[in-house]
């Protein structure tokens, strides 16, 4: 019994030898059996072609419209409105009247200033007659110096008060000028706060007769990153720097600002550093309040090697593209990005002018794969206008 047990595994596994055997054979067999071999698929991409031209250095940044000068227009003066002269949204210049007060408690004002100026100057007078009379006197040695010097600092003072009685005159016709109140710049009106019978108190914060907007030129306010402020201030001493804005909503366009300001300082907590750039506006297109989308141009990377930013890889090692060979296979190779400009990318090595790189599908390529390319509708690139890369 214990000679029996290897005989018997020998006959089991003898047959299975055999039978591989014949599976083995039977492949090998056939015509052409010896030089069959399975080609590999070709794999559909979506492909580009390296461009060189001139791109744009820019940051890009979101900002606020603001007008350049704003006045809210307050009286100098307490007073009760007696007409309004504008409407609201009206444009004015400087100067254009804007309010009138009621004049009458400043005219009278202005009428007993005059009246004590007169009485002043009449007593002016009568202390510089006395005066001379007395200045003869004493060169006659007919009156004492003390009587004299009396008569002298008479007519001096005299003479101040007339002085004060003219500053009084004028202060009163100033206090009644400031019942006209005028805009003080040009520009837009905002909303009538306060209408005719309304009492106003001199320069009171809680009151605004109306707010003026200048609207053109305009500004736009933005921030950037501090890593950007040495390559904006170089731009901006060389006189290149422009700004371009969108707004988000009509997508209104303005290329014409001009880079006016840049903060003196870095705001600590977020890194960020304020701009400000004019627009001449003379349509008025761009409004106070409005979010923009803001582009500052700082120069230009002439003769740049492009291509879309899908195109290139991102790993461990470096960043990456395939270019497709004249054969149709496919080649990996490291290439050293400049920078990102939106959907671009620009290589500063790596790729030449027109040589086509794979935008969509590397996950199903290796070096050496076959691919053909095809639009993004899903249909291979035909003769309409591109090469199909032979299979």
């Amino acid at each position: 019994m214990k000679t029996a047990a290897p005989a018997c595994r020998r006959n089991l596994i003898a047959p299975a030898l055999m039978g591989a055997a014949v599976l083995l054979v039977a492949a090998g067999c056939g015509p052409g059996a010896g030089t069959r071999t399975v080609s590999a698929p070709v794999v559909p991409v979506q492909t580009a072609v390296a461009v060189q031209q001139d791109m744009p250095r820019r940051v890009e940044s979101i900002g606020s419209v603001q007008a350049l000068r704003t006045v809210s227009v307050k009286s100098q003066v307490d007073g009760v409105i007696a007409e309004v002269n504008f409407k609201e949204g009206d444009e004015v210049k400087v100067g254009d009247l804007l309010v009138t007060l009621d004049r009458r408690p400043f005219e009278n004002s202005l009428l007993i200033a005059r009246a004590d100026l007169a009485n002043a100057r009449a007593m002016a007078d009568q202390a510089q007659a006395d005066l001379d009379r007395y200045q003869k006197l004493d060169r006659q040695a007919v009156v004492s110096k003390e009587e004299y010097v009396q008569y002298v600092t008479k007519a001096e003072t005299a003479k101040a008060q007339v002085q004060a009685k003219e500053a009084a005159v004028a202060n009163a016709e100033l206090q009644l000028g400031y019942t006209q109140i005028r805009a003080s710049i040009a520009g837009r009106t905002g909303q009538r706060l306060l209408h005719e019978g309304a009492l106003v108190k001199a320069n009171d914060n809680s009151f605004t007769l109306v707010t003026i907007n200048q609207l053109a030129p305009i500004a736009v306010t933005y921030s950037v990153p501090e890593q950007s402020l040495n390559e904006i201030r170089s731009a901006y001493a060389a006189g290149r720097a422009t700004v371009s804005v969108t707004e988000r909503s009509t997508g209104l366009t303005r290329e014409n600002g001009r880079l006016e300001f840049i903060d003196n300082t870095v705001d600590p907590t977020t890194g960020m550093v304020t701009l400000k750039a004019v627009f001449p506006n003379e349509d008025a297109a761009l409004w106070p309040g409005r979010f923009v989308y803001v582009v500052t141009q700082v120069g230009v990377d002439a003769a740049a090697i492009v291509v879309p930013s899908t195109a290139v890889l991102n790993s461990q090692n470096g960043s990456s593209v395939y270019v497709v060979k004249a054969d149709a296979t496919v080649e990996l190779r490291g290439v050293k990005v400049e920078r990102t400009a939106g959907d671009s990318t620009i290589l500063s090595d790596g790729v030449k002018r027109g040589e086509t790189v794979v935008t969509d599908g590397q996950l199903r390529l290796v070096p050496g794969t076959k691919v053909e390319a095809h639009e993004l509708s899903g249909a291979p690139v035909g003769s309409a206008g591109k090469a199909v890369l032979d299979k």
